[in-house]
């Protein structure tokens, strides 16, 4: 099957979802596009093309695969299993790909209920924010079986690199530890600035010097001076996102019985971010509660 007769169904034209979906039309693909808002539904087709559904089930039993980029695995679940679902719907050899950030074990469930009607399910949550879903190289974690992943490979590639984890779930996992890692890296870096900035050390010159030496992470690379320094705080990421992926590893792992008293700790940290700044506020303000707990600031910017 060519390209352009494959069908693809993407639900979720949010932030990420549009660009990635973009990418796909791009790459030659027949793209019908679904989101609850009815008008970020209109505005990706009058911008990028592709169809839009009229309905979240109109018509699904005519697509090759399903690609849903959700807020969670609950909302993957109404979806794909609630009396409006499209789960029963779909024609058997559909491939759905998920690459919401969920939960592993919601993915192993969502895959063997699929799978009584030859559905196959995948989880292929993504990295890379905006930026990167806009130019198609995000980095795509799959968690599934290289039988069930070689006919979707062109569609994940269109959207990034790809880089297979083991079985159903074990993309999620791996998501969610790899931002697990991330935060942990963040929070450190900030309070590194921190005692540099009272000792009188310049912040700039101190990410030289992080970026050059084993202090390097991808905040020092990529965030301290884009969006802290600077003032910005615009990542646009918001923290109740990387919260979610955070509880995601925490509960990994409690269920395998492994004792992590900093990731723990870590996580509690961004969620009395989230509840001192806000949900909705850019991830990178998490400086912004550092700066409060030390009394003092990294740098002169006002905060908005």
């Amino acid at each position: 099957m060519s390209r352009a007769e494959t069908r693809v169904y993407f639900l979720g034209v949010g932030a990420m979802g549009a660009p990635m979906a973009a990418c796909l039309l791009r790459a030659g693909f027949d793209v019908t596009v679904f989101d609850t808002s009815t008008q970020r539904t209109s505005d990706f087709v009058a911008l990028h093309g592709g169809q839009a559904a009229k309905s979240l089930n109109d018509d699904v039993q005519k697509f090759d695969v399903v690609v849903m980029i959700l807020p969670n695995s609950a909302v993957v679940e109404q979806v794909l299993f609630d009396a409006q679902g499209i789960g029963h719907l779909l024609k058997p050899g559909c491939v759905v790909i998920d690459m919401t950030s969920g939960v592993p074990a919601k993915s192993i469930q969502f895959n063997q209920l699929l799978s009584k009607n030859q559905i196959v399910f995948i989880d292929a949550p993504v990295s890379g924010a905006v930026p990167r879903a806009v130019s198609g190289d995000l980095t795509i974690m799959v968690g599934a079986l290289d039988s069930e992943i070689a006919c979707v490979i062109p569609i994940l590639s269109a959207m990034g690199t790809i880089t297979r984890c083991g079985p159903v779930g074990s993309g999620d996992a791996m998501k969610a530890l790899n931002n697990l890692v991330s935060c942990g890296g963040y929070l450190i870096g900030v309070e590194a600035l921190l005692i540099g900035t009272r000792f009188g050390l310049d912040p700039e010159k101190m990410l030289e010097v992080l970026n050059s030496s084993t202090g390097m992470n991808n905040s020092t690379q990529k965030k301290f001076a884009q969006y802290v320094l600077s003032g910005k705080y615009n990542s646009g990421f918001p923290i109740h996102m990387m919260l979610k992926d955070l509880n995601n590893a925490t509960d990994l792992g409690h269920e395998l019985g492994v004792t992590t008293p900093f990731a723990q700790l870590c996580r509690d940290l961004w969620a009395s971010a989230s509840t001192m700044l806000g949900p909705q506020v850019d991830h990178t303000a998490v400086a912004w509660m550092c700066e409060a707990m030390a009394g003092s600031r990294i740098s002169e910017h006002k905060h908005d």
